[in-house]
């Protein structure tokens, strides 16, 4: 894959869900000069009408080798991460995860840090459904005591899910904490779910170290996320309250927004 300096990002999409599309239609909306040069998905015999204008359908990470790209997001889950992200970053592209549980993996998150280094490329967590990654990342620096994240979902959003065999899902009159644990664990066990749960270990302390409390709510109609941490910075309180994305409620449209954020970044003249 070669790369060459240009005024326009060139993206390609890993995955075409909820996510991939959103990401499309709001750098059309905001009339983005960065282009979607390609998208990644399973089954490209499968035709699809909303492809952006130009952009070609690939299913294999080596097929990243023809198309001259600037940035790789993965948005299409856990198992897509580690094969994407070795092609990319093995031709020395820039990375993006979105499914951050994958790196709950140690060994994966050593060899593709590696790859990074030594092919001079970066892989970048984006901080999805959460705010305030920023300044937890930073107060690191200084020493963090303690992070915990409180994800707070409606109850059908953790259908599918282990939390069936935890709570009564369907039978809920009021919010269960079915769920109290690492990051790691947390990751392992809800990856669909908790992916910013690895968002804020791998922002502060660690996935051994950080604590997570998955919550079913059925009155809530929102994804929340609560973090605290405490260190020598001082604290931390961050709360937002995300819509999820009408196609799929596991994910929030602010995951999509910070993609969005972050192609931009990539060009501006202004970051902010």
């Amino acid at each position: 894959m070669t790369v060459s300096p240009r005024n326009c990002e060139r993206v390609v999409l890993i995955g075409w869900g909820a996510i991939g599309t959103a990401v499309a239609r709001l750098l059309a909306e905001v009339q983005s000069e960065a282009r979607i040069v390609a998208v990644a998905v399973r089954d490209p015999a499968r035709p699809r009408s909303t492809l952006p204008d130009g952009a070609r359908l690939i299913s294999r990470p080596a097929e990243l080798s023809d198309v001259d790209a600037d940035l790789v997001i993965e948005a299409a889950g856990r198992d897509s991460v580690a094969p994407w992200a070795r092609a990319a970053l093995g031709a020395g592209v820039d990375f993006v995860v979105s499914s951050t549980s994958a790196l709950a993996e140690a060994a994966l998150l050593d060899e593709l840090c590696g790859l990074a280094r030594t092919n001079r490329a970066q892989l970048i967590v984006q901080p999805g459904a959460l705010g305030g990654v920023d300044a937890l990342a930073a107060a690191r620096h200084m020493g963090l005591a303690r992070v915990e994240h409180r994800i707070v979902k409606p109850a059908h959003a953790w259908a599918g899910t282990e939390a069936e065999s935890l709570c009564a899902l369907n039978a809920l009159d009021a919010p269960v904490a079915f769920f109290t644990g690492t990051a790691a664990e947390a990751a392992a066990r809800f990856p669909q779910n908790a992916n910013v749960a690895l968002t804020t270990a791998l922002a502060g302390i660690g996935p051994e170290r950080t604590r997570i409390t998955l919550i079913a709510d059925p009155a809530a109609t929102l994804n929340r996320h609560e973090i605290t941490a405490s260190g020598d910075f001082g604290t931390l309180d961050v709360q937002i309250a995300n819509r999820p994305l009408p196609e799929n409620p596991k994910s929030s449209a602010m995951t999509a927004l910070n993609l969005v954020r972050l192609i931009g970044n990539r060009k501006a003249g202004l970051v902010v």
